[in-house]
C-alpha cells in the first residue's frame, strides 16, 4: 500500500469505529469496555500505565476506574513492588461483563455478514492479519484480541 492511499484507509477505519459502536451493546462507553478488554490481557496493570495504553490522560482514568470499581467490574489494589502505586484488575464481574458484550457484538455482526456476499465474507476474512499488524503497531500485547 502506498501512502498516496492513507486517507482513504483512515476514513475507512474511522466508519469501522462507527460500526463498532453500532455492534456494541450500550451501558458501557468504548473508553470503559476497552479498558476492561486491556486488563483481560495484561492482569493487574498500573493505573497510570492503563491510561497511557488506552490515550487518556491520568486523571480520566482515575475517573473511569472509579466508575467501573463502583460498579464491581475493576478493583484496585496497591503494587506490592511499590506501595505508592495502583495495581488495577479486572474482577470476575468484569470478565462477565466482557464475555457478554463480546457474545452480544458477535452475535449482530454475525447477523450483518449474512447479508454480504461470500466473496466480502472472505475478503473481511483475508484482512484480518493485516488488522492484527496494525493494531499490534499501537500495542505489541495484542493478539488478535476479540475485545
Amino acid at each position: 500500500m502506498h501512502s498516496a492511499q492513507a486517507p482513504e484507509l483512515a476514513g475507512a477505519i474511522e466508519r469501522l469505529s462507527t460500526l463498532l459502536r453500532h455492534l456494541s451493546p450500550a451501558g458501557l462507553s468504548l473508553t470503559a469496555a476497552a479498558t476492561l478488554a486491556t486488563l483481560s490481557r495484561s492482569g493487574p496493570i498500573r493505573l497510570t500505565q492503563l491510561a497511557a495504553i488506552e490515550g487518556v490522560s491520568q486523571p480520566a482514568m482515575t475517573q473511569l476506574v472509579t466508575r467501573l470499581e463502583r460498579t464491581g467490574l475493576v478493583a484496585r489494589s496497591s503494587d506490592p513492588g511499590d506501595r505508592r502505586a495502583v495495581l488495577v484488575a479486572l474482577t470476575s464481574d468484569g470478565e462477565a461483563e466482557l464475555a457478554s458484550r463480546r457474545a452480544t457484538r458477535t452475535e449482530r455482526l454475525a447477523e450483518m455478514l449474512a447479508h454480504l456476499s461470500p466473496a466480502d465474507q472472505q475478503a473481511l476474512a483475508d484482512a484480518r492479519p493485516a488488522f492484527d499488524a496494525l493494531i499490534r503497531l499501537v500495542d505489541p500485547r495484542t493478539e488478535g484480541d476479540p475485545s
